[in-house]
């Protein structure tokens, strides 16, 4: 009798990596995209290796600008600042991935909600869904131009992928199309809540529990002095995590992970690898942490086939869809 207790084999192996694990040092791969045309073949080739041996690498010279970083950081902190009730104007919608939530994600590795809030943008799916003028000047402004930056360099590095797996160069950048409605890519606002007063039994959990992420590619903007990220890269045994890796916050720095939708798309040859964010030491910094995250995510009627044939196709709208109904109550 099967024991599994989802359909996608990605969820049941979650299920099993909850515990806390070895922390183990790892050198994270840096990833020079400066002069991306002219350079591309030999980008292409560091990615590949990163990707194919670790599953995360860091970008630098990536060519969005640290001022634009720095005011998303500020209008997201603002936005997390308004009161409660004002938030709850703006509500995460089943099934959307777009709104605001308050601890509601479950993962399915812990059975327990990550200590956070946050606040994605599905640029199809925002109606009504903006904090006005007002109420947080030129947020809705400065979240498009953020947004349009990190796909824009999403697709380069995907561009990358699709040469070696034998798509056309363009192929992913058709397959995430933000002009069209069926578009799914997704910019995550992420508050990480403060520990300053927590209580000692409040440290044995998370601010997120172990995971891998369900799109094709994830970039993480960090912000300096807000760590607790980590990565657990490379081959376990029957989904138990081997051991940790954490990944220093640096400024102009962007980390990024394949996803499970990439990892099928590709036939596992492109790692989707386990990553959480920890509580804080005793003697780090307590406060909140803020984090951006852009998911590529292929659009709702993209069909995921690999160059192999490994997995059977389905649709871009129900892989999401399974993973969102894993991760929230309300889904």
């Amino acid at each position: 009798m099967s024991t599994e207790t989802y359909a996608l084999k990605e969820l049941n192996k979650e299920t099993r990596i909850g515990g806390m694990g070895v922390e183990i040092e790892r050198e994270i791969p840096q990833i020079d995209m400066s002069d991306y045309a002219a350079r591309k073949p030999e980008i292409t080739e560091a990615l590949w290796t990163a990707a194919t041996e670790i599953g995360f690498f860091q970008l630098t010279n990536h060519g969005i600008p640290q001022t634009l970083v720095d005011e998303a950081f500020a209008l997201t902190a603002a936005f997390f600042d308004l009161p409660a009730e004002t938030k709850a104007r703006y509500p995460l919608r089943p099934g959307t991935n777009s709104g605001w939530e308050f601890k509601e994600q479950v993962r399915p590795s812990t059975g327990t909600a990550d200590n956070k809030e946050s606040y994605q943008i599905t640029l199809p799916r925002m109606a009504d869904l903006w904090p006005t003028g007002a109420e947080v000047p030129g947020f809705k402004a400065t979240m498009l131009a953020f947004e349009r930056a990190n796909w824009a360099l999403g697709m380069k590095v995907l561009s990358c992928f699709a040469d070696r797996l034998g798509f056309d160069t363009d192929f992913f950048t058709v397959a995430h199309d933000p002009l069209v409605p069926e578009y799914q890519s997704t910019l995550r606002l992420l508050h990480y809540l403060g520990m300053e007063d927590a209580k000692p039994e409040d440290f044995r959990f998370w601010r997120a529990g172990a995971h891998t992420d369900f799109d094709c590619l994830t970039l993480l903007h960090q912000k300096a002095g807000h760590g607790g990220l980590q990565l657990c890269p490379g081959k376990d045994t029957e989904g138990r995590a081997i051991g940790w890796t954490d990944v220093p916050p640096l400024e102009g720095v962007i980390t990024c992970n394949i996803g499970d939708m990439l990892m099928r798309w590709s036939d596992d040859k492109l790692l989707s690898n386990l990553h959480r964010v920890r509580m804080p030491k005793p003697d780090e910094y307590l406060g909140p942490r803020y984090s951006l995250a852009f998911f590529c995510q292929a659009n709702t009627d993209a069909m995921l086939a690999g160059p192999e044939g490994k997995y059977e196709p389905m649709t871009a709208h129900d892989y999401i869809q399974m993973r969102l109904g894993a991760n929230f109550h309300k889904t």
